[in-house]
């Protein structure tokens, strides 16, 4: 089995809502995101003999995927009072609302599955919200939460 991998990073603000402790508020990260892709096999014809992807497609559709994140305001959907979104709208701040708790697992499982969507065969999609904390996402025994 051939692995491939590539990382990117991005920097944002989050608060987990509903969580008891120091996380509930409003604070910032710099998230690495580490992307492995798998194969059996290489290519043998073509542009591509030799290799699982070209490192360049891979990498720039694992930046396309964060890009939207860098230097935002993630929220839970619902988290915040419509009173509240209008305002950060009002002055101009960035925000992306999205469907789970913006937890580096969450994120690990939705980065993942947004690659396999695109067609990579991803093996491990790993998310640092710190330089020594990451969680890891393989797609096993996903229980749909």
């Amino acid at each position: 089995m051939y692995h491939l991998i590539t990382e990117a990073s991005f920097d944002s603000a989050h608060f987990l809502s509903g969580y008891d402790g120091k996380c509930s508020n409003l604070h910032g990260h710099c998230w690495r995101v580490v992307a492995e892709i798998e194969k059996e096999k290489l290519e043998v014809t073509g542009q591509l003999r030799g290799m699982v992807v070209d490192f360049g497609d891979f990498k720039r559709d694992l930046n396309k995927l964060i890009n939207s994140f860098d230097h935002t305001l993630i929220i839970e959907a619902g988290s915040l009072k419509g009173s509240t979104l209008t305002a950060l709208s009002e002055e101009e701040f960035q925000v992306v609302e999205v469907p789970f708790c913006p937890t580096a697992e969450e994120f690990a499982r939705y980065f993942y599955t947004c690659l396999t969507d695109i067609g990579y065969q991803v093996g491990r999609m790993t998310v640092y919200e710190t330089p020594n904390n990451c969680a890891a996402y393989t797609g096993e025994a996903d229980n749909g939460i």
